[in-house]
């Protein structure tokens, strides 16, 4: 793993990709304390994302993007670990647009594959490390601030959010994951819109009883189908898109609005 300055610091993973391929960047996400959920007094709140609720979070790495399908191709190659893996699942084909019609069984093989090939522990994010992640710092319902405006994210902007919402044209499919280029705090691109992303845990119908220490949220035997997704999508109204909203699936699903970004432990040799 390669260190590089790039805004926020960062991790390059090296892969076989093409010129042009995006690469796989992982931002360093510093360890903190958050406030996880919406309010109740936030526009369009669904009683999913309470009660709110402090986490503390290890830092850790995570993609700045969600994974290409150059980045899918180049671990599909690698060795199998418990499933085989399509080298082109998605219905939006390009390089640098997101994967997307992968199952979360599939995302998890994915992990496994590239772990194994870098022995690094490479994995789906819990879900308050995406909310943390996402919100940098903020506590609006999104990091940008209180509204998404078709020119910051790819989402269904025939429809608005809060008094200062405009509409505009839905784009109707995937676009390049650093088609906007619009960074948090800590680098990250795509966190609203564009796809869902998958994160490691079993659904919950709220945050009664969820972990305070930034861990996944898993029933005991880790045997539910049912699995966390955040972010929204290129097909969905904006309060879907919000930093709090949580949406599911069954983990065998695979949409064109379904895809992820990976998560690893921070190396000791990247202190802030």
């Amino acid at each position: 793993m390669q260190r590089s300055q790039h805004q926020a610091q960062s991790c390059l993973e090296p892969l076989n990709l093409a010129e042009g391929d995006l690469p796989l960047r992982l931002m360093l996400i510093p360890g903190g304390e958050f406030v996880m959920g919406s309010p109740k007094g936030e526009a369009q709140r669904d009683e999913r994302e309470g009660p709110q609720h402090r986490v503390v979070v290890p830092r850790f790495l995570l993609g700045q993007y969600p994974v290409t399908q150059a980045q899918w191709r180049a671990v599909a190659a690698m060795p199998q670990q418990e499933r085989e893996l399509k080298p082109n699942p998605s219905r939006f084909k390009g390089n640098n647009r997101p994967v997307e019609q992968v199952s979360w069984d599939d995302a998890i093989e994915f992990c496994a594959r590239l772990a194994a090939q870098t022995q690094r522990g490479y994995r789906l994010p819990t879900e308050a490390e995406w909310e943390y992640a996402c919100r940098a710092g903020t506590e609006t319902p999104f990091f940008f601030g209180e509204t998404l405006v078709p020119e910051l994210a790819n989402y269904s902007c025939g429809s608005t959010y809060g008094p200062r919402g405009v509409k505009g044209k839905k784009v109707g499919e995937t676009t390049a994951v650093d088609h906007y280029g619009v960074a948090n705090q800590w680098g990250l691109v795509d966190m609203h819109g564009n796809v869902w992303e998958w994160c490691q845990d079993d659904w919950h119908g709220n945050y009664e009883g969820a972990p305070e220490d930034g861990s996944a949220w898993l029933d005991e035997n880790n045997s539910t189908t049912i699995k966390v997704r955040r972010g929204g999508s290129w097909d969905d109204d904006p309060r879907y898109c919000r930093s709090a909203y949580r949406g599911y699936d069954s983990r065998g699903l695979r949409d064109y609005d379904l895809g992820f970004r990976v998560a690893c432990p921070a190396p000791r040799t990247l202190a802030l």
